[in-house]
């Protein structure tokens, strides 16, 4: 048995004793309404929010909109203060005469431009000028950082001659005589805008590789990889980025689920000796366990006592399938619930949501939209979905760089989810009521003042107390309350 089978038989076991004794020894229980912040007890550092590109930056850059958006979604003083910003090196489907895609939304323009007169594909930066349009204004309102991801090869490079996936689900649509081709294009690209200045912080050449991608299916770009040709290809790319000197990192491999039904995926990304010299951070999305407690809560631990000298970052979530009214709270406190347990049991060091904006018509009936954001169908008006406010709860007050810390919540509390962070002479919580009567609780933490951030059923985001720290506070019902606590002033 090696010690990975071990590991992954036995630590279910062990975090679940851990977890015991952890919460019995350390802490006296408080009382039943106390919500205390454990300043001393410290876990991940945090790098920061963001957001994806992907698919409508390619429509709302250069529309009369875009400032708008941008201003919304990086601006720290109006808007939520994103630091990341996910920019789609596209597969190409826009121009492949070939497409197999469903519809316009999801097919992507690239920077690989068939020369006819030769027969081969150049280089072309002047393309997919709406969606560097909004890389530019994202940059512009405060992101500090760009991810340039692909969720597949450049058509011209698969088997199938799709970005879309293999003609057969779960086929490999890269062959490996073109592993190199794709390591030279995303550099390519990569070191074209550190040159332009542009904050690029890493580039994730491969998403969702698990997924079958292809077959019946072709509602977007995407390539399944196996867990071996997942490794084999982040080698080539970080081999070469060595090589290179690039001076930003490699992001990957983007698991769609966190589950322990792929866990090969991460088993062997760090058993590559290539990888785990070069990457100190794994890349993995958190669908398909939303409110599931006690599976992030082994894969989390599971990843810590697996790899504990390494980072898991939460690349990428939306509600999916959309099933709840995107301008109700119920959307905002399902995206508020999802974000904390991946901050606390899954460990997120950053957490970054899918697509931002969306575009839907405003019919006055019930929306159901995973975007943050929605624009109407001639891009003149944009409209917020209720988890916008959700997300600024954190984004607002948890920079990159804050550490978060322990939170004990009393007996009575069940139905109260929460988490803190701490950075110098600032204590943040921010608290998700679930139940449908307001809670009062006692808060057993002090500083010098307190603000309050209230979103319920009626209020988006608003501060409901600026003043000197007090202990007693309500929750309303379903509710975000996010609490700031800071010293000196």
């Amino acid at each position: 048995m090696t010690l990975f089978q071990f590991l992954r038989k036995t630590v279910p076991v062990f975090a679940l004793i851990f977890g015991i004794l952890a919460t019995i020894f350390p802490f006296a229980a408080p009382d039943a309404d106390a919500v205390r912040i454990v300043e001393n007890r410290t876990f991940q550092r945090f790098d920061g929010w963001g957001v994806s590109g992907a698919w409508w930056a390619q429509f709302v850059g250069n529309s009369p909109v875009d400032e708008e958006v941008a201003r919304l979604l990086f601006d720290g003083e109006s808007g939520l203060g994103l630091d990341i910003y996910r920019y789609n090196i596209g597969g190409g489907e826009a121009e492949n005469p070939a497409s197999r895609i469903w519809g316009g939304w999801t097919k992507t323009e690239s920077f690989y431009v068939l020369n006819e007169r030769t027969g081969r594909y150049e280089l072309d930066f002047s393309r997919d000028a709406n969606a560097r349009r909004m890389m530019d204004l994202a940059v512009r309102n405060g992101a500090s950082g760009i991810v340039l991801f692909c969720n597949s090869p450049h058509f011209s490079l698969t088997a199938s001659g799709h970005a879309s996936g293999g003609l057969t689900a779960n086929a490999s649509n890269l062959p490996r005589e073109n592993y190199q081709r794709f390591v030279d294009y995303v550099l390519a690209v990569a070191d074209h805008f550190v040159a332009l200045g542009y904050p690029v912080r890493a580039v994730s050449p491969v998403n969702e590789p698990q997924w079958g991608w292809g077959g019946d299916w072709v509602g977007q770009e995407g390539c399944h990889y196996t867990p071996e040709e997942t490794v084999d290809l982040l080698e080539l790319f970080a081999v070469n980025m060595m090589r290179r000197h690039s001076p930003y990192a490699l992001s990957g491999p983007e698991n769609g689920a966190m589950s322990k039904d792929w866990f090969a995926y991460q088993r062997l990304y760090f058993q590559s000796p290539v990888l785990n010299a070069f990457c100190d951070t794994y890349s993995g999305h958190s669908y398909w366990m939303d409110n599931d407690i006690k599976g992030k809560w082994l894969a989390g631990k599971r990843f810590a006592l697996c790899f504990p000298r390494k980072k898991f970052e939460m690349s990428e979530w939306c509600e999916l399938p959309c099933t709840l009214d995107s301008n109700s709270i119920d959307s905002a406190l399902y995206m508020a619930n999802v974000i904390q347990q991946d901050l606390t049991l899954l460990g997120a060091a950053s957490w970054q949501a899918w697509t931002a904006v969306g575009l839907h018509g405003e019919t006055g009936g019930v929306v159901k939209s995973d975007t943050l954001l929605r624009v109407n169908p001639a891009y003149t008006k944009v409209s917020f979905n209720k988890r916008y406010y959700a997300y600024r709860h954190f984004t607002a007050h948890v920079e990159s760089g804050a550490f978060r810390v322990g939170v004990l919540t009393g007996c009575s509390l069940d139905d109260v989810a929460a988490v803190a962070f701490k950075s110098p002479g600032k204590l943040t919580l921010v608290m998700i009521n679930n139940a449908a009567v307001a809670t009062a609780i006692q808060l057993n933490n002090t500083g010098d003042r307190m603000q309050v951030f209230t979103t319920d059923a009626v209020r988006n985001y608003e501060r409901t107390y600026d003043g000197a720290c007090r202990k007693q506070l309500t929750l309303p019902a379903r509710s975000i309350v996010t609490v700031v606590i800071t010293a000196g002033g």
